[in-house]
């Protein structure tokens, strides 16, 4: 687990209790205490948490604190890990790649850094704040360049609206890989986000092929703004935990429906279906 990982998890567990011990931390995350404590050394550093003897505390402004994003990156982790390492498979070295806001891109995020030595001269475009942190930290020699769109800043650390859409409208990328709330298979990708929903749409516009990384609780979910039809979209990669139903159903409807195993689960039965 990369730093901005665990210090994530250390901001989420401060905003549910008002103070941590580094040794219940370091127990939960599996790393040693000396970790643990360089952690929060870089929280109190930026303003985001107080060093206190044996852990750190709550500021009192923390509850305010990209909830969105810290609240949703545990959920469904196994499956999310799962379907970013499929997604890497897909990266060549050379690519421009787009990376949409979201948890499941942020997890894709978190293995490209740990491949940018090999992954040579990759060109990254996104509007999430949290991506854009983590690959910059991780650059170290490698030759990727961050390109951040700029524009509105949502509770799920996405950068979104006017400025956003203008940034990608002069923009190509080869793959764009994209987090989605929902997706109907009559309506297509959706947002409860309005502004979010058309900067999706211009990251769709700008890209050569769009890959949809959402785990098995995205399916059959119709939020309020349409980002784009199914029609769209090229690959979408998810857990196993759909149903057989759902799956003929997307399976139908776009090119590629990859089907992963999440971390720890049994293989999956035919996990890639194309259509011809």
């Amino acid at each position: 687990m990369l730093a901005p990982e665990r210090q994530a998890r250390i901001l989420k567990e401060l905003q549910l209790h008002e103070a941590v011990r580094v040794a219940d931390v370091a127990a939960a995350l599996n790393v040693s205490e000396m970790t643990i404590r360089r952690d929060i050394e870089a929280l109190d550093a930026n303003g985001l948490a107080r060093k206190i003897h044996g852990g750190a505390m709550r500021l009192a402004r923390l509850s305010a604190l990209e909830p969105g994003f810290l609240l949703n990156v545990d959920k469904e982790l196994e499956a999310k890990l799962a379907i970013a390492a499929e997604a890497l498979k897909l990266v060549k070295p050379g690519m421009t790649l787009a990376l949409t806001g979201g948890t499941t891109t942020y997890q894709l995020a978190v293995h490209l850094a740990t491949e940018l030595e090999q992954l040579r001269e990759l060109t990254v475009v996104t509007n999430s704040l949290k991506v854009a942190e983590l690959l910059y930290q991780q650059q170290g020699s490698s030759s990727c360049t961050v390109i951040v769109t700029g524009g509105e800043r949502t509770p799920s650390e996405a950068l979104v609206g006017p400025v956003a859409r203008l940034a990608l409208h002069n923009l190509n990328t080869d793959l764009c890989f994209m987090g989605v709330h929902g997706l109907d298979a009559t309506r297509g990708l959706t947002s409860p986000n309005l502004l979010e929903a058309e900067t999706n749409a211009a990251f769709i516009e700008s890209t050569g092929r769009l890959v949809v990384l959402a785990d098995s609780t995205k399916f059959q979910v119709r939020s309020l703004a349409t980002i784009a039809p199914l029609s769209a979209v090229d690959t979408v990669i998810t857990d196993d935990g759909v149903s057989a139903a759902v799956r003929e159903t997307f399976a139908s409807r776009v090119p590629t429906l990859t089907v992963v195993p999440a971390a720890g689960g049994k293989s999956a039965k035919n996990p890639t279906r194309k259509n011809s």
